[in-house]
Parts: structure tokens; C-alpha cells; sequence
């Protein structure tokens, strides 16, 4: 059997994570023919099928799971190696998975700060709810992750970096409230479930007694922001969010109560991820 080349794994491997010849292609951004002709050459070569072609995609065989094992091994020590020989300084592509608050509000300046110092290194950022950017992180899809507490893998470690305070927004057409819980009956305008800072607005509502008259889900800080602008309801921002933008008047703010003021912000990494891209950002990040 011929010896297997890292590019061919590369493509195993975006397939595999992808579950699709034509989103692994639009990723690799390569033709879907190029991608289809590599995998059976692979399956050829190994004289194994490795995938299950279903109507709604690719799913791998108990071979193509073992083979996935070996590619993100030998992918990863690729990556090592290839940082050790340039002395250890930071290279190649850097795959950020981000919660969108955190992609805003807190990295600009830092990644900015990186690509100064490291210019070799590219950095790739999506932003997600905090449950797909996990998920990517644990399919290998990204290579670290900033997202809310908790995070309970056992293979991920963690490093808090960030603690913010939540808020509560309400429209300027609102009256000010002396409790919180004047707001039940009224509009919630949240992001979809999935999202941490959606799991804890969920708990503070349940344990304040509140109940809201009714649930818009949006996609973004700057559609929950609009809606409550335009008296629709209310939300629970990141006070870190709302420094961003200009307010001019806009809403009524009230920070929220006890347990539920704070919450932190983690930097995560699968326990085998080891490279210098982390260590160097690590140094620009605040430890908590």
C-alpha cells in the first residue's frame, strides 16, 4: 500500500466533518469533481470504503472513523512539526471559533495586537452560538474557541479571559421599572436556543418569576438591539456589546441582579491541541 499524503487526509477529513462532497469542495474551495475524484482514489488506494453514500450525504464507515482518528494525528503533528522547524514561531492558518458578542466586542483589539506581532499566521474567525462553536471545536473544525461558562468536556481545557456584565434593555417607549419583573408580559427578543447568553437569559426569567408575554428569536446583536429600539420588547445584552454602539437615548438600561450580573468568558482547546498560534495568543489575553 502507498504511503498516504497529509493533502489527501486534509480532504478525507473535510468530508468527513462536512458530511457533504459539495460543502467540503465550497470549504476547500475546490471543485466538488476534484473532491469526489480524491476520496476514491483514497478508497481505492486503501481498498476500504469509507463513507456510506445516503440521499442526505455522507456518513463514515467504521474504517472511515479509524482512518479520521489517524488524520487529525497526524494533521496535528504536521502542524507541530512544521512550527518547530520555523523555531517556534507562529504560523499557518489559525481557525477561531467566537460567540458573535465576544467576536466584536473583545477581540478586535487583541487579534489585531497578533496580527502585528505574527504576521505569518492567518486567522480564520466564525462566529456561532456558543453549543456550534463547541461542536466544531470538538469536530476539529476550528482550532480554539471563545465562548460562555460552563464548558464540562473532558477533553477541552479552559482558561477564563473575560467576565462580563449583563444588562437588561428596554425600549425608551417603555416606563422605568423599579423590579424586574415589570417586564413580564412584554416581548422577549433573544437569540435561538443554543446560544449560553440565551440559556442564562432562560434561567434569570425562570428563577426571577418572570414571564414573558412572547419570544422573537433573532440572529444578531444588531437585530435584538433594533427591535427593542423599536419598542418590540425587551433583552439581556453583554454591557461589553452595548459599549460599541451608540445609544443616543435609545433604551432604558438595568443591570441585572445578584448570580445573574456576571458571566465569564472562556478561551477553549481540545487537550491534544498543542501549538505555538496558542501560546502566542494566550500571552495577549487577560487571566482571570
Amino acid at each position: 500500500m502507498h504511503d498516504l499524503d497529509l493533502r489527501s487526509l486534509e480532504i478525507f477529513r473535510t468530508v468527513a466533518v462536512e458530511g457533504s462532497i459539495t460543502r467540503a469542495a465550497r470549504r476547500l474551495n475546490r471543485v466538488q469533481s476534484n473532491i469526489s475524484t480524491r476520496i476514491k482514489q483514497l478508497e481505492q488506494q486503501l481498498k476500504k470504503n469509507l463513507f456510506l453514500r445516503q440521499h442526505r450525504g455522507l456518513t463514515l464507515t467504521a474504517d472511515g472513523h479509524l482512518l479520521l482518528s489517524y488524520a487529525d494525528r497526524l494533521l496535528q503533528l504536521s502542524m507541530e512539526a512544521s512550527e518547530a522547524l520555523n523555531e517556534g514561531q507562529p504560523s499557518g492558518v489559525f481557525r477561531i471559533g467566537s460567540m458573535e458578542s465576544t467576536a466584536a466586542a473583545r477581540l478586535p483589539e487583541i487579534l489585531c495586537r497578533y496580527n502585528q506581532l505574527y504576521p505569518d499566521v492567518g486567522i480564520e474567525l466564525e462566529t456561532d452560538t456558543a453549543r456550534a462553536v463547541l461542536q466544531r471545536l470538538l469536530n476539529r473544525d476550528v482550532d480554539i474557541a471563545f465562548v460562555a461558562e460552563p464548558v464540562i468536556f473532558a477533553d477541552l481545557r479552559t482558561q477564563t479571559v473575560f467576565e462580563e456584565a449583563l444588562v437588561l434593555v428596554t425600549p425608551q417607549s417603555f416606563p422605568p421599572i423599579e423590579n424586574t419583573k415589570e417586564v413580564s408580559g412584554k416581548t422577549v427578543i433573544a437569540f435561538e436556543s443554543g446560544c449560553a447568553y440565551r440559556r442564562y437569559l432562560d434561567e434569570w426569567l425562570l428563577a426571577s418569576g418572570i414571564v414573558p408575554g412572547g419570544v422573537i428569536a433573532v440572529g444578531s446583536y444588531l437585530a435584538i438591539l433594533a427591535c427593542v429600539s423599536a419598542g418590540t420588547g425587551f433583552a439581556v445584552v453583554p454591557q461589553c456589546v452595548l459599549d460599541t454602539v451608540s445609544l443616543k437615548g435609545q433604551f432604558r438600561l438595568y443591570p441585572l441582579p445578584n448570580k445573574f450580573a456576571r458571566i465569564k468568558t472562556l478561551l477553549v482547546w481540545r487537550s491534544d491541541f498543542q501549538s505555538a498560534k496558542l501560546d502566542a495568543l494566550k500571552k495577549l489575553l487577560p487571566a482571570l
